[in-house]
């Protein structure tokens, strides 16, 4: 971009070429940000909408699983539980990938779940235990569901911010500058013009009286 911003401009019509066509540019991009914008808006309505609907289902069920959870603390005490809980292997892998929406790489968390075993006996063990164990277990794949919604919106809020605030620098800095050079520099060239003219005249009118004198010698 050939202006410079501190308020000097050359007054030529090369440099008014120039800020035309970067003025263009910049309109161009302007443009360009704001479907960006609206893109991000209308998505991140759709990923906040979809985000609620993750969390009404995952609610109930956490509270119940939670629920079972703390009825077998009781039942069985806090050392027998975490003595069970130590020894039950990992049976659910996470996978962290990734997607692009608009250009902004978003995380994408997958579960997979292996076939469980059971480590503890059912003699000295509850029921609620069992039913904590796989209502947590179901519940896996919605909690990482959330939390791939919940980091995507972040992130395109982010970059909605970010965008917003090159469209105001653009609008209010960028695009009115170019324009206050243009009309700085049009003016200039305008009055050069008008000299310009003016001595044309001037001099045309002297040749034109000298040449009435030597024909009236």
């Amino acid at each position: 971009m050939s202006v410079s911003f501190g308020g000097k401009y050359l007054p030529t019509k090369l440099e008014l070429i120039r800020i035309r066509r970067s003025l263009q540019v910049a309109q161009n991009v302007y443009r360009i940000l704001e479907d960006k914008r609206d893109i991000l808006v209308r998505r991140l309505n759709e990923l906040i909408e979809e985000a609620e609907g993750a969390r009404r289902k995952l609610i109930e069920p956490l509270m119940k699983a939670y629920d079972a959870l703390h009825e077998s603390l009781l039942s069985m005490g806090p050392l027998r539980l975490q003595s069970i809980v130590a020894n039950i292997p990992e049976t659910v892998s996470v996978r962290a990938k990734s997607r692009t929406i608009i250009g902004i790489n978003i995380p994408i968390v997958e579960s997979d779940g292996g076939k469980i075993e059971l480590t503890y006996g059912f003699a000295d063990t509850s029921v609620s235990l069992d039913e904590a164990a796989s209502m947590f277990r179901e519940l896996v794949s919605i909690i990482c569901k959330a939390a791939e919604l919940e980091n995507a919106i972040f992130r395109l809020a982010d970059e909605l911010k970010k965008t917003q605030r090159l469209l105001n620098a653009l609008e209010h800095v960028v695009i009115p500058r170019y324009r206050e050079a243009i009309k700085f520099i049009s003016m200039r060239l305008d009055e050069r013009e008008r000299e310009d003219f003016v001595k044309l005249k001037h001099i045309k009118r002297r040749l034109e009286l000298r040449g009435a004198g030597s024909y009236a010698s």
